[in-house]
């Protein structure tokens, strides 16, 4: 895919291989795993605003845990990769790979938004 190309320089190789190859980090190692700061979660790839921390929770998974996106930013979309039955979450603006959605979260939504942290950027409220 040509826009891949445009990554390449911007992210590291293993946020390059999230993004934009869909790839899995490990768990427990990500930045944004245990981060509890005010602010607005954004896509490493074309920094649109993708969840508010106010969203976040610990889900105890090792990975980055929402119950809600900011709306309309985040497109939904089926994996049946590694024999799993998924639904595979992306960035709505560039298409990158974020993560994955379960319907194990807490209320008000019941969602869970698994999210690499190497998809993300964080920018801290003001």
């Amino acid at each position: 895919m040509k826009q891949d190309d445009l990554y390449k320089d911007k992210l590291s190789s293993e946020a390059f291989k999230v993004c934009r190859l869909a790839a899995t980090e490990r768990p427990f190692t990500g930045l944004y795993n245990d981060h509890w700061l005010a602010g607005t979660y954004h896509c490493a790839c074309c920094e649109q605003a993708l969840f508010q921390s106010t969203a976040k929770f610990n889900a105890g998974c090792g990975w980055p845990s929402f119950f809600q996106s900011i709306a309309d930013k985040v497109t939904y979309s089926e994996d049946n990769s590694l024999s799993m039955q998924r639904i595979e979450i992306k960035c709505r603006s560039c298409d990158s790979h974020l993560g994955h959605i379960f319907d194990d979260g807490p209320l008000p939504t019941g969602k869970r938004y698994c999210v690499n942290s190497l998809s993300l950027l964080f920018i801290k409220s003001k």
